[in-house]
């Protein structure tokens, strides 16, 4: 009893366990890769635990639904109509998380029908082009440091005073927004690339003890969002 029971399903094409155990434990590991690599690799706001977990198990659900539907097609028909009762919906915040769980259902696809090489060798492509995307930060605009926030009382031709403050702290500031102020003189908004980011401080002194600048605040610039 115990022999069939482990020989294969009682089906038209019966699957040893010994395939089953390594298709699943394929999936898991794949799966389990992907959901490590999201966790380290993730920025924003949008993280869930519940989704890093659904990460893990969503490969290892869908290889078992190929390795049932591979030896039936009234399988097949039957499961598609309980999925059509069973309403899955989850909204992502977030574009790249929905190409994290599309990677681990194609990866469970992989290992269900018994395409282990291609799991493995698309497990360790996907895995090295998320690392490659998180590590360059590829699509990034700027590297700037911090933005830095005024409001300059003094007439708009005495900025370079202004001017050579901030280029003796930087290796690069571009003037973001310039805008006249209901109170009076005018909003400057800077992106500074700082000569030693840890002297930050310094510069903001500075600017608050020049001459014509009040209401001097700044924020670093990841902390800006950029979608």
């Amino acid at each position: 009893m115990l022999d069939q029971l482990l020989q294969g399903d009682f089906a038209a094409r019966p699957i040893d366990y010994r395939i089953v155990t390594l298709s699943l434990l394929i999936s898991f590991l794949c799966g389990h890769l992907i959901a490590w690599l999201y966790t380290w690799t993730h920025t924003g706001l949008s993280y869930s635990r519940s989704f890093v977990k659904a990460l893990v198990i969503m490969p290892v659900i869908v290889s078992l639904v190929l390795m049932v539907l591979s030896n039936s097609l009234v399988t097949a028909f039957g499961l598609m109509a309980v999925l059509a009762i069973v309403r899955f919906r989850n909204v992502l915040r977030d574009t790249l998380d929905t190409s994290f769980l599309l990677a681990v259902i194609v990866l469970g696809m992989a290992a269900g029908t018994q395409r282990f090489t291609t799991a493995i060798v698309g497990c360790v492509v996907v895995s090295a082009i998320f690392l490659y995307l998180w590590g360059t930060a590829f699509g990034t605009r700027q590297n700037f440091d911090y933005i830095v926030n005024l409001n300059w009382k003094r007439p708009l031709d005495e900025l370079d005073v202004l001017s050579k403050l901030l280029a003796r702290h930087s290796l690069l500031t571009t003037c973001a927004a310039q805008n006249g102020s209901r109170s009076g003189g005018t909003d400057m908004s800077y992106r500074v690339m700082l000569r030693d980011p840890a002297r930050a401080e310094e510069l903001i002194h500075e600017l608050r003890e020049l001459p014509g600048v009040e209401r001097v605040h700044s924020i670093p610039a990841e902390n800006e969002s950029e979608l």
